[in-house]
């Protein structure tokens, strides 16, 4: 009797069940913004990357609904063929205008622009050194280019030496990963001491700004800017999904960097292009970005108050310099344990478990648009919790 091929799949599931790994969706409804309706329940959220709360900001939703209008809701095909259009190119320019860059590239999500990158400008002869820490998208285009691939410690420029020391010389081309703020532990890159090694080893740099853009810098740029490395020979990536409101993703370097990509990047190639809406929503948020200051101010306002309401737990919490907090629990069921209670008492932050991360824990994040007593709220419920 011949076995089912795809047995294995269940047997999978029930081991995942048993490390309290599994995972399902949660339906929100209505517009995302501080307070979510989640099962009929309104909560205090605090679990979104919308930093600057624009993704249910009217002129978002008016920009979408203006480019539908006019150009339909798909973009048809690939940039290449029939997926082009004027829109995407005015998106591009804006991204270049606002990272300090010669030109840029959108693609159809973070995810495809860092897979897409990668492959593009290592292969077979080449290494690639990166964070432990860093996002699946950057170690799976690292994987998928067919580099020889080292990880150093998180953080540690030592570590890197050493390896850039006993393993530069023997590949072709070298390429350091990073990214530039952790998503999962609100932690920021020493970006500067990553250049400067960069140089010294001839190596190129690509830094992962998902979570940067629109929060860091003095115009929104990112933590490229926030470190005064604007006009370094870099390769910055972002997403158009975190502070920008919308979908897809980009990559922003020199002219020369970003023509070789358009004829050499797989997920750029050969995948439709950035619908109209998704376009013309991340061109409005990148607009606001620069034209209203306040809106990040507002944001570190909020970081500042909630550092302060901590007090001496907030190394307990995770003293973040960031929008980004993390309470740490022992393992993947006190999480989920942890993050029950929240939402029993009006609080929504999910538990973040491994395999996504080394160490279980609560991700609480940050946004422009939660009003003070909401933060307080959030803080009376975590002191509770032990």
């Amino acid at each position: 009797m011949k076995k089912d091929a795809y047995s294995w799949m269940g047997r999978s599931l029930d081991t995942i069940h048993r490390a309290n790994w599994y995972r399902s969706v949660k339906a929100i409804a209505g517009r995302p913004g501080p307070i979510i309706t989640i099962n009929g329940r309104k909560m205090l959220n605090f679990a979104s990357n919308d930093y600057l709360g624009l993704a249910g900001d009217d002129r978002l939703v008016e920009a979408a609904v203006a480019a539908t209008r006019e150009l339909g809701t798909g973009s048809t095909g690939s940039r290449l063929l029939t997926g082009h259009r004027e829109l995407h190119r005015q998106l591009e320019l804006a991204i270049a205008d606002l990272k300090g860059t010669e030109d840029a590239i959108a693609f159809s999500s973070g995810y495809l622009a860092n897979i897409g990158t990668i492959s593009a400008i290592v292969g077979g002869r080449d290494l690639i050194l990166s964070d432990e820490y860093n996002h699946s998208s950057l170690k799976m285009g690292a994987k998928l280019s067919s580099a020889a691939v080292l990880d150093y410690r998180h953080g540690d420029i030592d570590h890197l030496k050493t390896l850039l020391d006993g393993h530069r010389s023997r590949y072709r081309r070298a390429l350091i990963l990073t990214d530039t703020l952790f998503s999962m532990d609100g932690d920021l890159c020493p970006l500067p001491r990553l250049a400067a090694l960069a140089v010294a080893f001839e190596c190129m740099l690509l830094v992962d700004e998902a979570h940067a853009t629109g929060v860091f810098g003095e115009t929104g740029a990112g933590c490229v800017e926030y470190f005064g490395l604007t006009g370094t020979p870099l390769l910055q990536m972002g997403t158009l999904s975190k502070a920008l409101g919308s979908l897809g993703g980009y990559v922003a370097a020199s002219a020369e960097a970003i023509d070789f990509l358009r004829n050499r990047a797989p997920s750029w190639i050969y995948t439709t292009g950035l619908t109209p809406a998704d376009t013309a929503a991340a061109l409005a948020a990148i607009n606001i970005v620069r034209e209203e200051p306040e809106r990040r101010a507002k944001l570190w306002e909020n970081v500042a108050f909630l550092k302060e309401l901590l007090g001496d737990r907030a190394e307990q919490i995770g003293d973040s310099d960031s929008p980004i907090f993390c309470y740490f629990v022992q393992d993947a069921a006190t999480a989920l344990q942890v993050g029950n209670k929240l939402q029993e008492r009006g609080i929504f932050a999910p538990a973040i478990r491994p395999p996504t991360v080394n160490t279980s824990r609560i991700r609480i994040s940050l946004m422009a648009t939660h009003q003070l007593d909401q933060i307080r709220q959030l803080v009376e419920v975590l002191k509770t919790l032990r």
